[in-house]
């Protein structure tokens, strides 16, 4: 099996992908357990631009960073006691959102509404994830993480992806123009 070797601008993508989460994933707003942040918007436009494998690594590159210690989560905090924390199964779902919604955006390219149903799917394991952690970490009953880290955020979640669905393709389309993608 041939391994698949990125190019410099491929990595150069995936690095300024990572460092755009890196800026905006501190960026929240304290609503309970599980603050409002732009990460998951910045994962829907990379796997929309760079495509689910280049995507995904930017987001795991930007796990990474967080993990080591960098200030790059909400509320600028870092380090693997926010993985132990509340939000720490959201932080491993997006993992999964990434490879979802690149999944779904990479099979049907010209069809729109299946990256919609991608994104929102996407965003559902997601939520999976993050509800249990949750449930777990703060002691309280399933429905009650649902109330507090999934029912608040579904009106902004389907906004971000309304917006990565716009944005998305007009960068894809201005890098392809550029002759970068």
């Amino acid at each position: 099996m041939q391994k698949k070797k990125f190019s410099l601008t491929q990595l150069i993508f995936m690095a300024l992908m990572a460092a755009v989460m890196c800026i905006a994933g501190p960026l929240a707003v304290p609503i309970g357990p599980v603050p409002i942040t732009l990460t998951n918007l910045v994962i829907y436009i990379a796997v929309g631009v760079l495509g689910t494998a280049q995507g995904t690594i930017s987001y795991c590159l930007y796990l990474l960073l967080g993990m080591v210690g960098l200030p790059v989560f909400s509320g600028y905090a870092g380090g693997l006691g926010k993985l132990a924390g509340p939000t720490g199964g959201y932080l491993i779902g997006f993992i999964f959102m990434a490879l979802i919604c690149g999944l779904f955006i990479e099979k049907w390219e010209k069809k729109i509404y299946m990256h919609f149903i991608g994104m929102v799917l996407g965003t559902a394991v997601c939520y999976v994830f993050g509800t249990a952690w949750l449930a777990y970490t703060a002691h309280m009953g399933f429905a009650a993480a649902l109330a507090a880290g999934v029912i608040p955020f579904i009106p902004g979640d389907l906004v971000k992806i309304i917006i990565a669905m716009i944005a998305g393709p007009i960068i894809r389309k201005q890098l392809k123009r550029a002759g970068l993608n």
